[in-house]
């Protein structure tokens, strides 16, 4: 039988509105927003000033409230908003990925401590079930990897480059001025954000916990006009493509954009939409595809995370009882293109294997296998451009073979 929900909510911004409203219209779910804590005393709003609040005590510590949803764009508070509530025996919904994959062990242990759970599909992809379906869909079968378009604003920056020619500083403004990319758009154009979605799907899909800060993410901010024009001439599209796979007793796992041909499933996936594809020893592969940017398509995830809580669901975690001296590794070769000038000091030597190279404009391209850890390195430079290769190499280092995954 359903629980009935008294929802204390942090934050009333972008999603925080969206969850109002799409709460608002549901009619089967036995649920009420109770209190809102904002930070803005001046900020006009459209609800009535009664149900706002400024003191985070008011739902922390009130008994009525059963369940704590925080969306606000703050990692550090938002963490302690979470450990608190879940000390005062209160469930917790959010969608901030960022404090989640920064602290998602702790979290964890929290949660078996406390006995109390902590949902958050709505932070990883948007309006896609993705955490659901790898908790209990994919809860016994053998996975060997997920990739994907993770992050909706970059999507939808790069639809716009090629689809209607717009420049990426016109694509980037419109995406501003959609809510799609913040203000300050460098968690989205430089990786961080689909980053932090992939080292908590990670967890979920092999039941391995890995820090933000271990995995390799290169952005779109470095795209250029001789970049798209490589890409139209051969029919590629450009997507900004988070993976991660499996090989023997390790994980591994990177952002990057990357070169994806007409025939790839993942080229038809445009403006703000998601896109996960799941590998499996049983399934094979499986697309989930949905709305990653904007109000409703996560204030639905939220949405679904509450109707969950009121029928006790928690995650299981049950990933974490398979793997067996599992590690996250960066012992990876990948495909690439790199794109630079005059000003860098790079030459075959820098490849494991070098495949071809033109020079064109002023830039110079080669194309070969090159170890992750100094793509990272490479992608610090500004004068450095990354483009992964369509349906790349991947290759193991202390194995040097190629990963079946990436085939």
């Amino acid at each position: 039988m359903r629980k009935k929900i008294k929802i204390g909510l942090f934050g009333y911004g972008c999603v925080g509105q969206g969850l109002y409203q799409v709460l608002s219209k549901t009619n089967g779910l036995k649920a009420e927003i109770k209190k809102i804590c904002v930070k803005n005393r001046n900020k006009t709003r459209d609800l009535s000033s009664e149900i706002f609040t400024y003191d985070k005590n008011e739902i922390l510590f009130d008994p009525e409230i059963s369940v704590v949803v925080e969306l606000i764009d703050d990692a550090t508070a938002a963490f302690e908003i979470v450990k608190t509530a879940l000390k005062n025996g209160k469930a917790v919904v959010t969608a901030n990925k960022k404090m989640l994959a920064e602290n998602l062990e702790e979290i964890y242990q929290l949660q078996q401590h406390h006995g109390k759970p902590v949902l958050y599909e709505g932070a990883v992809c948007g309006s896609i079930p993705i955490l659901r379906n790898l908790e209990e869909y994919y809860d016994n079968d053998l996975l060997t990897g997920i990739e994907g378009i993770f992050n909706g604003s970059t999507n939808y920056i790069l639809t716009k480059v090629f689809d209607e020619k717009k420049s990426y500083k016109d694509a980037l403004r419109q995406a501003q001025e959609l809510g799609f990319a913040e203000t300050d758009p460098s968690l989205d154009v430089k990786g961080f954000d689909p980053k932090f979605k992939l080292a908590i799907a990670i967890a979920h899909t092999f039941g391995v916990f890995v820090k933000p800060e271990n995995i390799v993410n290169i952005g779109i901010d470095k795209l250029s006009d001789l970049d798209l024009k490589f890409a139209n001439e051969r029919g590629y599209a450009i997507k900004l493509i988070a993976r991660a796979f499996k090989k023997d007793n390790q994980v591994f796992g990177f952002v990057a954009p990357q070169f994806v041909e007409t025939s790839d499933p993942l080229y038809q996936i445009r403006n703000e939409y998601n896109a996960v594809q799941v590998h499996s020893a049983f399934a094979e592969k499986q697309l989930f595809v949905g709305k990653g940017a904007g109000s409703y398509p996560t204030g639905s995830a939220v949405l679904s995370d509450i109707s969950a809580l009121s029928y006790d669901y928690a995650y299981e975690y049950k990933k974490l009882n398979q793997a067996h001296d599992l590690t996250f590794s960066n012992e990876l070769v990948v495909e690439v293109f790199v794109r630079f000038d005059q000003r860098s000091d790079i030459s075959i030597n820098d490849f494991e294997e070098f495949y071809s190279g033109y020079a064109s404009q002023g830039q110079h391209y080669m194309q070969g296998l090159v170890e992750l850890e100094k793509l990272k390195a490479w992608a610090q430079n500004p004068s450095i451009g990354l483009i992964v290769a369509p349906q790349p190499q991947l290759q193991v280092i202390r194995q040097r073979e190629q990963v079946e995954f990436a085939a």
